[in-house]
């Protein structure tokens, strides 16, 4: 995971845990009650049986008086069973839904920067493994307190009724605790371990599956299936290691209660003999030490689970203490509604992904309302850059950036990325229907105004053309639509979202330039009276704005038309000559573009 910066405001792991459980506390009290209710018919049930032998044998009708009794409370404990787990699991759903929906809000609230780092198989796991191991702890809250009671208890009435057996009968319990702690201590780092490999394999598992077209294209099958079987191999390696220590902890804590129980046979088997001890009060005696074995041993089990809930809430919380490098500002401006809207204004901005290696150095443009430029610049000139910056992916580290006056700092994020539309050269459409994808930003539009969006953008008639045309559910990315149709989708979304700045990045690389003509015409309809910054690599696209801007070194160094600086820029023409090999190596001489 990223280096984070940590929120001095933020609580520590284990009471990220307790504020969320604050909100549930009445309902965990409430299970809580119905655990002790619980014990209290368990702890009842020997009692009955040492009446039922001592003063129902030999009298029948005595002896289903008390077989009743013992039936009917056995009844009552399978009410109180059935609800307290109810409750215990249906609570321990409500957390981990309540820490599933923070944190995948925080995941959505950080910034690019942590986002380019990341791995996304990590926060997948987060999200879902990490929360699943904290939703089993909270099943054991109400459940482990009621065990407490009961070993309480049933230890108080052990002592009432025979403090010599009592003694011998509790005489490994504290053996038992320095098991328990010892446990404790070993089986954390081993946890961890092991959620964390549990991590790393999700990681190559999302890699595989989002990139199988890259993994097919290059034969790399055995690659990806190498790197799997590494992971899968250390999850075995440090799983064993957790299991040798569960091993050699968890069987010392289930027998030593047991050897308490074989020398109360002993012993208390005497004093029947002796007259000292009725035989019900030694079944009694019994059945309480007995049922001190399954509380001791779900204790064990407690403790294993509330340190791989630790070991979760750790993870968990290494997302939820990062700050977010690129937030709403303490008291946020709106942009103007009045006038011409969609001037931008960069001024001397410095910036770089590594602070020591600037991409952008001194960058000054300006743009009047309704303007198109097109930012033109060999590889890691920037280009992308200025787009990034525009939507606050990133802050820049000097400078400023306005839009219609008003420092893009001082707007929210969600007043902002709403202003500033922006067609990706990456194109993502999600797994959805194709009206769903182009009303992304405005879910719930009306269909006439999401097939208007379509036929301004070029994609009418391909959609109608789909198996269920505006209802087709597309695949996962949008892959089983071409690169020209995804990208008209696209620019249908933007149209939809009516920003008043458009940035098309580089919106026409993915796309057969025999088709490029198709996709240059939808952008010229959307740029038609709206500020739009485009940034391309082929001529026909930078024709389509009425500006051209060259960027070298993280700077402006040429404006004009692009007819003026082909004749009077020898770099803008090396940098085109540069951009156009690519298209035409390998193609015929004379072939047509």
């Amino acid at each position: 995971m990223p280096r984070r910066t940590r929120d001095p405001a933020r609580p520590g792991r284990w009471a990220l845990l307790r504020l969320t459980l604050r909100d549930q506390r009445r309902n965990l009290v409430i299970g809580t009650v119905a655990g002790l209710v619980w014990m209290a018919g368990r702890v009842t049930v020997p009692i009955l049986i040492r009446f039922g032998i001592d003063r129902g044998i030999g009298d029948d009708q005595h002896v289903w008086f008390w077989a009743g009794l013992v039936a009917l409370t056995g009844l009552f404990v399978g009410i109180a069973t059935a609800f307290r787990r109810y409750l215990a699991f249906r609570e321990a759903r409500w957390t981990e839904t309540k820490l599933r929906e923070r944190l995948f809000g925080h995941i959505m609230s950080l910034h690019i920067g942590y986002h380019d780092r990341a791995q996304t198989g990590q926060l997948m796991s987060r999200s879902s493994s990490d929360l699943q191991q904290i939703q089993a702890f909270v099943v054991m809250i109400p459940i482990t307190l009621s065990n407490l009671a009961m070993i309480l208890t049933v230890t108080v009435i052990l002592f009432l009724t025979n403090p010599l057996l009592a003694f011998v009968a509790l005489l490994p319990l504290p053996i038992v605790n320095l098991a328990g702690r010892r446990f404790s201590q070993e089986i954390h780092p081993a946890v961890q371990a092991v959620q964390a490999e549990q991590a790393q394999l999700a990681t190559v598992v999302e890699e595989t599956v989002g990139g199988i077209r890259v993994v097919k294209g290059f034969g790399s099958e055995d690659v990806q299936a190498a790197k799997l079987l590494t992971e899968a191999d250390d999850i075995r390696r440090v799983s064993i290691q957790a299991a040798r220590i569960r091993a050699k902890f968890l069987p010392a804590i289930e027998l030593l209660p047991q050897l308490g129980l074989i020398a109360v046979l002993g012993l208390g088997g005497k004093q029947v003999i002796d007259g000292d001890l009725t035989l019900g009060q030694l079944v009694q005696f019994n059945f309480y030490v007995a049922l001190l074995v399954s509380p001791l041993r779900m204790l064990g089990m407690a403790i294993a689970w509330a340190q791989r809930a630790a070991a979760a809430i750790e993870r968990v919380d290494e997302v939820l203490d990062t700050v977010p490098e690129v937030a709403d500002p303490a008291g946020p401006r709106a942009l103007p509604t009045a006038g011409a809207l969609g001037a931008v204004r960069f001024r001397d901005i410095t910036f770089g992904y590594d602070a020591q290696s600037p991409v952008l150095d001194g960058f000054d443009l300006d743009l009047m309302a309704g303007e198109s430029v097109a930012l033109v610049g060999g590889t890691g000139s920037g280009k992308s850059t200025v787009a990034r910056l525009l939507i606050r992916f990133y802050d820049i580290q000097r400078g400023s950036i306005e839009i219609d006056g008003v420092d893009i700092g001082d707007l929210t994020l969600h007043d902002l990325r709403r202003a500033v539309g922006i067609v990706f050269e990456d194109t993502l459409l999600f797994h959805d229907s194709v009206s769903a994808n182009i009303a992304f930003a405005h879910p719930g539009t009306d269909h006439a105004t999401v097939e208007r969006a379509a036929r301004l953008a070029g994609a009418h008639d391909f959609i109608m053309g789909l198996p269920e045309a505006y209802d087709t559910l597309l695949g996962e990315r949008g892959y089983s639509l071409s690169g020209g149709q995804r990208q008209r989708i696209a620019i249908a979304r933007a149209i939809l979202a009516d920003p008043r700045i458009l940035v098309l990045d580089d919106a026409t690389s993915a796309v057969d330039p025999s088709k490029e003509h198709e996709i240059r015409t939808a952008m010229s309809t959307v740029m038609a009276g709206r500020t739009t910054i485009v940034i391309a690599h082929r001529p026909g696209t930078i024709a389509l704005a009425a500006k051209v801007v060259l960027l070298d070194e993280g700077r402006v160094v040429a404006a004009g038309t692009h007819d003026g600086l082909l004749a009077t820029e020898p770099r803008y023409r090396e940098v085109l000559a540069a951009m156009d090999a690519p298209e035409t190596a390998g193609r015929p001489a004379g072939g047509a573009r």
